[in-house]
């Protein structure tokens, strides 16, 4: 029987809980050290002192130069800024982008914003794992394209790509490579100079800093224009004063992810396989949706044929089990997933889906929970679903999945 006072938050690919240690660390800059890192008396160089070490500890966790890492608001400002103003800034080159089917809004959006100012973008298809092949990454670069953009980690069904060797064929090419790590950042080892990549997006919300602040990654010799203007904060490239208190939290965030990354990622990566297994063991006719095991370690997605997400996700609620149906920046639309379609679920199905993204709080006990909870969710949901009574009357067919 499942207890509906107990509450379980499995929405962590949505946002994380800012640890307490990453408070601690940002409570000075908001009542002693408050300067603006810009002024030059005592105040604001206490501010610009932290500003500048927060930047070589990130700098150093993800192997790049301090030089090289840009402040900005969240990850959906850092892939505007990688992909509108780099392909300004190369507009003589070339007016043409290649990016995937499956790529967060913040990209794809992008690109639909470029293509209204007469740019033109290639949108890779991807397999049934959601995975793009590097050979049909390499038939689409043509003469005129400036920059490939491809997430490192979905962030709806977990799927890792193979950034290295995608970013490798790109400078083959003399074409520059965005990856959006935002999922991946403190989730995985991230060494920018061993991906090989020329930026990089992350945002702090995502690894238990607050929300609003993130980082982009320019290495030394891309142009890109500013982002935004006024005055002359992070080397003249993207204005407005440095949110101190936040970027300190960040980097402590950052710091403390990383000093249990191995052990943490087993841990998350052994309980996401047991919910798996137990799920696709124990509930009839659904699918995992994403790789198998190229995915990333807190990571869940499924979809369950005769079965709405949105009921779903209320019920589970009630449950006390906190979860989403994808993307938390698409929550308030009815379309179906733009990334379950792209990886051939047929519109029904892809309306049925479930993310539940761990962390390193997610216990055993909670899976065992939760995946009670999924049972009778669907039991109870597929009794009042005329599709499923047709399915059971023999007049309707199995969808796709498996």
């Amino acid at each position: 029987m499942v207890n509906p006072i107990k509450s379980i938050y499995l929405d962590n690919a949505a946002t994380t809980a800012v640890a307490p240690a990453v408070v601690e660390a940002m409570l000075p800059y908001f009542t002693k050290a408050y300067g603006n890192p810009s002024s030059l008396y005592e105040l604001g160089q206490q501010a610009h002192g932290a500003l500048t070490t927060a930047r070589d500890q990130i700098a150093a966790h993800l192997n790049a130069r301090s030089q090289d890492i840009y402040f900005t608001s969240c990850g959906t400002e850092s892939n505007n800024w990688a992909l509108k103003e780099t392909m300004f800034a190369y507009q003589s080159k070339g007016r043409h982008l290649i990016t995937s089917s499956i790529e967060h809004h913040a990209t794809s959006h992008s690109c639909a914003w470029l293509e209204k100012r007469g740019y033109e973008v290639t949108y890779l298809p991807v397999d049934a794992d959601g995975l793009v092949d590097p050979a049909v990454f390499e038939a689409a670069i043509r003469p005129d394209t400036v920059l490939a953009s491809i997430i490192h980690g979905n962030n709806e069904i977990g799927t890792i790509q193979p950034i290295r060797q995608l970013a490798a064929i790109a400078h083959e090419h003399g074409v520059l490579f965005h990856t959006d790590s935002v999922q991946t950042v403190a989730h995985l080892p991230v060494d920018i100079a061993d991906l090989g990549v020329d930026m990089l997006s992350a945002s702090g919300h995502k690894f238990n800093a607050p929300k609003g602040v993130g980082l982009l990654y320019i290495k030394k010799g891309v142009r890109t224009r500013s982002f935004m203007d006024g005055g002359a904060q992070e080397r003249k490239r993207r204005a407005g004063t440095e949110n101190v208190p936040y970027i300190v939290g960040m980097a402590r965030a950052l710091d403390l992810a990383l000093s249990t990354l191995t052990e943490r990622t087993q841990t998350e990566t052994e309980l996401r396989d047991h919910l798996i297994d137990r799920v696709l063991a124990e509930v009839e006719h659904c699918r995992l949706n994403g790789h198998r095991t190229q995915r990333l370690p807190g990571n869940a997605n499924f979809s369950f044929e005769f079965v709405e997400g949105e009921s779903l996700l209320l019920t589970l609620e009630q449950k006390g089990i906190m979860a989403s149906s994808g993307s938390a920046c698409a929550s308030g639309s009815l379309d179906p997933s733009h990334v379950l379609l792209a990886i051939g679920l047929p519109h029904e199905i892809a309306h049925g889906s479930l993310r539940l993204s761990l962390s390193h709080e997610t216990s055993r006990e909670d899976i065992d929970y939760t995946v009670e909870a999924i049972k009778q969710t669907v039991t109870h949901l597929r009794t009042m679903s005329p599709l499923y009574e047709d399915f059971l009357a023999g007049k309707k067919q199995l969808s796709a999945v498996k």
